[in-house]
């Protein structure tokens, strides 16, 4: 695999929302469709400018972003085309090595998402009712 990871900039987003787009509709089929088209709009506008994204790119096309803020990983998406074949667990392996991550929030609903983060030698260490924009999806606190 002859994958690269770089910081992002601007004229990356349009291809970090298709890399979600795929990632969310593949694995969050517990997202109600106004909730969808809400984080699509913010995540570009409100998001993205104000954290430090990586992109995993395989001949210089990106299949996958992750963003770290604060020790907090804050997204890890691989475009659904690409799933399983280890980019998210490279992505991972950086983010720990250069950023500090020792903590993730996932979506009690994404329990693909859940057992990849145990593998990766997470712990669930609480839950919260209500997702961080305080729309009504639990969320699984795990910590390393």
């Amino acid at each position: 695999m002859s994958h690269s990871i770089r910081l992002a900039h601007t004229e990356d987003y349009p291809r970090i929302m298709e890399i979600w787009e795929s990632a969310v509709l593949a694995t969050h089929d517990f997202l109600a469709e106004e909730d969808f088209n809400y984080f699509k709009e913010v995540i570009p506008r409100d998001y993205l400018p104000n954290l430090e994204v990586y992109l995993v790119t395989e001949n210089d096309k990106a299949e996958g972003f992750a963003s770290v803020a604060e020790g907090n990983l804050e997204m890890l998406f691989i475009h659904n085309e690409v799933r399983g074949k280890g980019y998210g667990k490279k992505l991972y392996e950086f983010m720990k090595e250069t950023t500090g991550l020792t903590k993730v929030d996932v979506n009690e609903q994404n329990p693909k998402a859940i057992g990849f983060y145990e593998k990766m030698g997470f712990k669930q260490i609480g839950r919260s009712e209500k997702d961080g924009s305080g729309k009504d999806y639990p969320i699984i606190h795990m910590s390393l």
